[in-house]
């Protein structure tokens, strides 16, 4: 059997597009999983489905018919997007020279397609890996993975290596390092009151929040690589009506381990400055800080072997600030993420991937499938 053409695989990806699947909408997430899993099935996997909970969708864990249960080869990917259903009716799957649009042909799609691919490629070829390769296609990345972490680590910990198949960063290169993230709910609760006539007996929840938005904000620290970020706020009833309820959503990013627990104990443990405004303080740390270990440059450097002496590409690496399921292995088990494809516009209605990128990242997902023991 030939390798795939770009052709193909772009009419693969296609109908793994056309199946909107935002991580909210449960029945189009699972009909993706469906057809996720009768593809794998069609080629040769050993497909078990992992049902969901917490009203998220499904997951799927494919098996090589080959390897046992041995410590091998993890593939990692999600099929959840951010785009809700319809979304294809403003950004349809199109082809335009050498970009090819549609919701989550780039974040994840495309490379999550490639990967199903690349074993199909395997398995057609009548070949075997000196590992065993499972795949495990999550539901619910796009909003932390709050389902599937239990699965990334159970069978990540139990892997010699992950691959992950987030899309390619500036022009190509893969990633092996990425900021950890906390997120957070702090609420305040004060004491309403009519602003005219009884301005003096109201503790405005509002006032209370904006005071610790300043503080929230300065504890950004660029140097050592960390974030603060209050991306919502939401409070009050009417304008002559002292606040007294005020909510806002907190994003922070840490570089360092070291950093992870600083911060959130100090989000965790602000205090009022009105002793009369009681502060409700939720959430934790997401996602770890992925760090680039020993074990991860080795894996890199095997890659951009592959990609040097078998592609004639240079494989170049990147740290971002964005998070991944990667994040959940990396501490323990050489990771190596952005190995989808290449493009631009996630979570847009510009996303699209890049058409010349398939072959060459898909090959690189089989070397690595073949070659890593």
């Amino acid at each position: 059997m030939s390798a795939p053409t770009a052709d193909e695989l772009l009419e693969g990806i296609r109908s793994w597009v056309e199946i909107e699947s935002q991580t909210a909408d449960l029945e189009g997430v699972n009909r993706m999983m469906d057809k996720a899993a009768a593809d794998f099935s069609a080629a040769g996997g050993r497909v078990e489905r992992i049902s969901g909970t917490r009203g998220m969708g499904d997951h799927l864990l494919i098996r090589s018919p080959w390897g046992g249960d041995g410590p091998g080869v993890l593939v990692l990917c999600h099929l959840d997007t951010v785009h809700p259903r319809g979304t294809l009716a403003k950004l349809p799957f199109r082809v335009d020279g050498d970009r090819a649009y549609g919701p989550g042909t780039y974040d994840m799609k495309g490379g999550a397609y490639l990967a199903l691919a690349a074993f199909r490629q395997i398995v057609a070829e009548g070949r075997t890996t000196p590992l065993p390769l499972r795949f495990l296609y999550v539901a619910d990345e796009e909003v932390g993975s709050v389902t599937s972490r239990a699965h990334i680590e159970k069978y990540g910990f139990a892997s010699k290596y992950v691959l992950v198949t987030e899309p390619c960063r500036d022009g190509g290169k893969v990633v092996t390092g990425r900021k950890g993230t906390a997120r957070f709910d702090i609420e305040a609760h004060g004491r309403p009151a009519h602003s005219g006539s009884r301005h003096q007996d109201g503790r405005s929840a509002i006032r209370e929040i904006a005071r610790q938005i300043l503080d929230i904000e300065a504890m950004t620290d660029y140097e050592r690589g960390v974030t603060t970020n209050v991306g919502t706020i939401e409070g009050g009833t009417t304008a002559n009506t002292v606040p007294a309820h005020c909510r806002v959503r907190v994003d922070v990013r840490i570089q360092k381990p070291e950093d992870a627990d600083v911060m959130v104990e100090r989000i965790r443990t602000l205090k009022p400055y009105d002793k009369d405004v009681r502060l409700e303080i939720r959430g934790q740390l997401n996602r770890p800080p992925y760090e680039k270990t020993p074990e991860i440059d080795a894996l890199y450097r095997h890659a951009r072997s592959i990609a040097r002496q078998e592609l004639g590409i240079e494989l170049g690496e990147v740290f971002t600030g964005g998070g991944s399921d990667g994040n959940f292995t990396a501490a323990k088990v050489a990771t190596l993420d952005g190995l989808g494809v290449d493009g631009a516009g996630g979570h847009t209605l510009d996303e699209h991937l890049l058409v010349s990128s398939l072959v060459p990242r898909m090959t690189l997902q089989r070397r690595l499938m073949e070659t890593l023991e």
